[in-house]
C-alpha cells in the first residue's frame, strides 16, 4: 500500500501528473461552479410565490450574483497571482460548500439575495484562476486542449445549471437545489484536493497594489486590447442568442413548450465536440487562424439561424455556431497568455472579467434587438458583431518569431 505522503508527492509535480484526470476534474469543477449563475432562473416563479414578491424582485437573485461575481474577479485574480492558483480554487470550493446550503434556509428574499452575493464572491475564486492554472501547469502541447475542455464546462453550465435546478425543484423543492449544489461543491473540493497538483504556493513577490497597477497597462498593448474587445462578443452573442430563442421559438410557426425549448438548447451543445480538437487546430494552423476560423463559423451559424422556418435546420445552425465558439475561446485565451508575457495572470483575470461581462450584457442585448426589429434582424445583428470581431482579429500582431 502506497503511503499517503508518497501519493501527495506524486501529485504535487506537474511532470508526473496524469493530465487527462486533472483536466476531467477541472471541467467538473467548472460545471459545478459556473452553473451557480443559472440555477435561480428556472425557479423564479417558485421563489416569487414562496416569498410573495414580484418577478422583478426575484430577478435580483441573478443580478446580485452577477455584480458580486464580477467584483470578485478583480479581487481574487490578483490574489491568486500573489498566493497561488490552487489554494485560491480549493478554499473557494470549500467556502461554497458551506455557503450554498445556507441559501436553502433563507427566511426572506432579501436574505436570499444577500447570500447569493456572498456565494458569487466565493465562486469568483475559480473562473479567472483556473485558466491561469492551466497556462501555468500544463505543457504547451496539452494546454490549448485543456483550455478547450474547461471552456466547454463554462458554456455547458448555462444549460446544465438550469436542467439541474429544474429537476431538483420538481422532485423535491427549491430549497434542495442549494442543498444538493452544496454537496456537489464539497465533492469538487475533495476531487481538487486529492487529484490536482498544487504547483507553486507563492507565485510572485509583487504586492497586491502593484498587481492592480498592472491592469491599466494591459490596455496600452494594442493586440491585448483587441483580444479583450473580441472576448466581449463571445458570451454576449451566446447568451443573447438563447435569449432571442426564448421569444422566437415559443411563437408561431414553432410554438415550442418550455421543455421542448430546453431540448433545443441542449441539442445545440453538440457543437462542443470541436473543443477537444482546438489544441490540434492551433498547433497546425496557429492561434490567430484558429480564432478567426471560430469567429467565421460562429457568425455564419448565427446569421443562418434567423432565416430558417425548419426546426431541424435551425438546431443544426445553432450547433455550427457553438462549434465556432468552442474553438474560439481556448484560442483567444491562449493568445492573451502569449501576448501578456509575465503579466499573464493579471491579463487572464481581465479576460475572464470581460468574458462574463459579455454574458451579463447578453440578455439585455437580445431583448433590445427584438424590440428594435424582427428575430431575423436580431440574429443578424449578433452575427454582424462577430464579423466585426473577426475584422479586429486581423489587426492582432503576434510577437516576432512566434508561430502560435
Amino acid at each position: 500500500m502506497i503511503p499517503l505522503s508518497e501519493h501527495i508527492q506524486k501529485w504535487s509535480s506537474p511532470s508526473t501528473a496524469r493530465y487527462s484526470i486533472i483536466t476531467a476534474v477541472l471541467v467538473f469543477c467548472s460545471l459545478v461552479v459556473v452553473s451557480g449563475i443559472y440555477v435561480t432562473l428556472p425557479i423564479g416563479s417558485v421563489l416569487a410565490d414562496e416569498f410573495q414578491v414580484s418577478a422583478d424582485g426575484v430577478a435580483w437573485t441573478s443580478s446580485a450574483f452577477s455584480l458580486s461575481y464580477a467584483l470578485g474577479f478583480l479581487l481574487f485574480g490578483p490574489l491568486s497571482e500573489r498566493f497561488g492558483c490552487w489554494p485560491m480554487m480549493f478554499s473557494g470550493l470549500l467556502a461554497l460548500s458551506v455557503i450554498t446550503p445556507l441559501l436553502g434556509l433563507a427566511p426572506s428574499l432579501s436574505a436570499l439575495v444577500a447570500l447569493r452575493a456572498v456565494q458569487a464572491l466565493a465562486a469568483a475564486t475559480f473562473a479567472p484562476v483556473v485558466m491561469t492554472y492551466v497556462v501555468e501547469i500544463f505543457p504547451l502541447e496539452r494546454r490549448i486542449t485543456a483550455m478547450g475542455f474547461v471552456s466547454t464546462g463554462f458554456l455547458v453550465s448555462a444549460i446544465a445549471g438550469q436542467l439541474f435546478s429544474s429537476a431538483v425543484s420538481e422532485y423535491w423543492s427549491w430549497n434542495y437545489v442549494f442543498y444538493v449544489h452544496g454537496i456537489l461543491f464539497l465533492v469538487s473540493a475533495v476531487l481538487l484536493g486529492t487529484l490536482v497538483p498544487k504547483g507553486e504556493a507563492l507565485r510572485t513577490k509583487v504586492g497586491i497594489a502593484g498587481l492592480y497597477k498592472q491592469m491599466p497597462t494591459l490596455f496600452l498593448q494594442k493586440p491585448l486590447t483587441l483580444c479583450y474587445l473580441i472576448c466581449l462578443t463571445i458570451l454576449l452573442s451566446f447568451v443573447g442568442m438563447y435569449t432571442i430563442f426564448q421569444a422566437y421559438l415559443t411563437e408561431v410557426p414553432f410554438a415550442l413548450t418550455a421543455h421542448q425549448l430546453m431540448q433545443v438548447r441542449a441539442a445545440g451543445l453538440a457543437g462542443m465536440i470541436l473543443a477537444p480538437f482546438a489544441g490540434r487546430l492551433a498547433a497546425r494552423f496557429g492561434l490567430k487562424r484558429t480564432l478567426q476560423t471560430g469567429l467565421i463559423l460562429a457568425a455564419g451559424g448565427l446569421g443562418a439561424v434567423g432565416f430558417s422556418s425548419s426546426l431541424p435546420v435551425l438546431v443544426m445552425m445553432s450547433i455550427v455556431y457553438i462549434a465556432g465558439i468552442s474553438v474560439m475561446i481556448p484560442a483567444l485565451i491562449s493568445l492573451v497568455g502569449l501576448l501578456a508575457g509575465d503579466k499573464r495572470g493579471v491579463a487572464i483575470t481581465v479576460y475572464s472579467l470581460t468574458l462574463f461581462t459579455g454574458a451579463s450584457l447578453g440578455p439585455q442585448a437580445g431583448l433590445n434587438l427584438l424590440r428594435a426589429g424582427s428575430s431575423i434582424t436580431s440574429f443578424g445583428a449578433l452575427a454582424a458583431l462577430l464579423l466585426l470581431a473577426f475584422g479586429l482579429s486581423c489587426y492582432i500582431n503576434l510577437p516576432e518569431g512566434s508561430q502560435r
